[in-house]
């Protein structure tokens, strides 16, 4: 780890609302003129970031084990058919979802409570690192400066949300939650607030998968439906077909039973005349 790594890892532990005074105290203790500009270039994260750097680096076993399992999870899923890959789709969003709400409640913590749309973009975050080994990978560094979410298209580039690119690989120190405040007054109105305020945004996205799912499902049984109606028009036209070759076969049937039949009226005509001619022809050569 570079020594402008350390001071980042340092840096982006601290609570959001402290990055600033920190980096540019941090940036004139620098006897290295060129370290002091790279430490004083650092962004400060935002909100959502700081929640993920706060997050990898309380809850860091925690992290290793869900993207340790979403790395076993990306390499049987190409073995798996539709409905087990499903059933891994709803586990995935389960995992995000309980690391969001974490994320959620460090952050209240630290002073910087997340409003539900900053809790999205840490479960997208999260969503995209079980996705995407690179993501992962960006995450475990602990120094976010900007959300991110999984493209689809391609992995993601550390240059465009890392305070340093060159981190990756790197992990994240572990920071320990800070003893509580025995002298707290507990359950507060505010307490309480964020409390409902936070199951209410659970309940919203479990609402908001379930609808998910059940779009997914109409969607695949219109598509079944519009397949089955496919195939139904198919085989109609193919009965149709079949009906109307059994009828030709038995035209063709009854053509070449008169043709056989005038064959052979033919073929005695033939013979007939043959005969008549022999006897003509003997009497023709007797006469003579």
């Amino acid at each position: 780890m570079t020594e402008l790594i350390e001071i980042a890892d340092h840096l982006y532990a601290l609570p959001v609302t402290s990055f600033t005074a920190a980096r540019d105290e941090a940036a004139r203790g620098c006897d290295d003129k060129a370290l002091a500009a790279q430490v004083k270039k650092l962004r400060k994260p935002s909100v959502a970031a700081a929640a993920i750097n706060l997050l990898v680096r309380r809850e860091s076993e925690r992290i290793d084990e869900v993207l340790s399992l979403a790395a076993a999870l990306r390499e049987a899923a190409e073995a798996m058919d539709g409905d087990e890959l499903r059933a891994l789709t709803r586990q995935r969003r389960q995992l995000t979802h309980a690391l969001a709400s974490s994320a959620r409640a460090l952050a209240r913590t630290e002073g910087t409570p997340l409003t539900s749309a900053t809790t999205d973009q840490v479960e997208q975050m999260l969503n995209a690192a079980m996705l995407d080994p690179v993501a992962a990978d960006v995450l475990r560094t602990g120094l976010v400066v900007v959300a991110f979410t999984a493209t689809g298209v391609g992995s993601l580039d550390p240059a465009a949300v890392l305070a340093v690119p060159s981190s990756v690989g790197t992990r994240a120190v572990p920071v320990a939650a800070p003893a509580p405040d025995l002298h707290a007054v507990p359950d507060t109105d505010e307490i309480r607030r964020a409390r409902l305020e936070e199951a209410v945004a659970s309940v919203a996205s479990t609402l908001s998968a379930a609808e998910a799912d059940l779009a997914a499902a109409e969607q695949a049984a219109s598509d079944s439906d519009a397949e089955r109606l496919r195939i139904a028009d198919e085989l109609d036209a193919a009965r149709r077909r079949v009906a109307d070759l059994e009828e030709e076969a038995d035209r063709i049937e009854t053509d070449a039973a008169d043709a056989a039949d005038a064959r052979d009226e033919a073929a005695a005509a033939v013979a007939d005349a043959r005969s008549a001619l022999n006897v003509a022809q003997r009497a023709l050569d007797a006469g003579v």
